[in-house]
C-alpha cells in the first residue's frame, strides 16, 4: 500500500489533522504527518503542539497515495504559501494522484493551486468564493467526493472525511467497519 501524507503548518486545525490520521491508521493505511516548516514540532490553531513524523524538506512524495490538507487559520494560508508544497501538489495531481482537503484548505490550498477546476467541492462557510474563482462548483455538504478529490467543510466533519478517504482507498466495507468500531 502506498503512503499518504497529512501536511502540518503553524496554525493547522488539530482535530482535522489528527482525527484523519487516526481513522486512516485504524484502517491499516500508511500515513505520515509532514511539517512544512523547519521544525517537526508544529503548533495548531488551538495551541496544541504536535510532533510531525518528518519534515517536508526530506520527504519523497513521488509514490504518495493521498496528499491531505487540514484547514485552520492561519494553517491553510501557510500551506498555500509554501512553494515546495505547491510544486509537490501540482506534480501529484498531474500524475493522477488523489488529494483531500478540509475546512479552509479546499479553498485556500486546492482552489488557489488550480486543482479544483471543474470539480464539485465544499469548504468552511465564508470561503466559497475561493472555490468558484478556482473553477470549482460549490456543493453543500459535510464531505464531497469528486473523482480523485475529497473535500470537507470543517472540524465536525473530520471523522466522515477520514471515512471517505478510507472508503475511496479500501472500500465501503472497511470504512463502515472502522466507523462502527468508533461508534460513529
Amino acid at each position: 500500500m502506498k503512503r499518504s501524507y497529512i501536511f502540518l503548518a503553524t496554525g493547522f486545525e488539530e482535530i482535522e489533522a489528527l482525527a484523519t490520521a487516526d481513522v486512516l491508521r485504524r484502517a491499516g493505511m500508511e500515513v505520515s504527518l509532514i511539517a512544512i516548516h523547519k521544525d517537526r514540532m508544529v503548533t495548531g490553531a488551538n495551541g496544541i503542539t504536535v510532533a510531525a513524523d518528518m519534515l517536508m524538506a526530506g520527504a519523497d512524495l513521488a509514490d504518495a497515495d493521498w496528499l491531505i490538507f487540514p484547514g485552520g487559520m492561519p494553517g491553510a494560508e501557510n500551506l498555500h504559501r509554501d512553494a515546495a508544497l505547491n510544486d509537490a501538489l501540482h506534480a501529484h495531481v498531474k500524475a493522477g494522484g488523489r488529494v483531500a482537503a478540509i475546512c479552509a484548505a479546499p479553498a485556500l490550498v486546492l482552489a488557489q493551486a488550480g486543482v479544483l477546476q471543474d470539480k464539485k467541492a465544499t469548504c468552511y462557510p465564508g470561503f466559497e468564493d475561493y472555490l468558484t474563482r478556482g473553477g470549482a462548483t460549490h456543493a453543500a455538504g459535510r464531505v464531497v467526493v469528486d473523482g480523485n478529490v475529497i473535500t470537507a467543510n470543517g472540524p465536525s466533519s473530520a471523522l466522515p472525511f477520514g471515512y471517505a478517504i478510507v472508503e475511496q482507498t479500501l472500500g465501503k466495507k472497511v470504512a463502515d467497519e472502522i466507523s462502527a468500531g468508533m461508534l460513529y
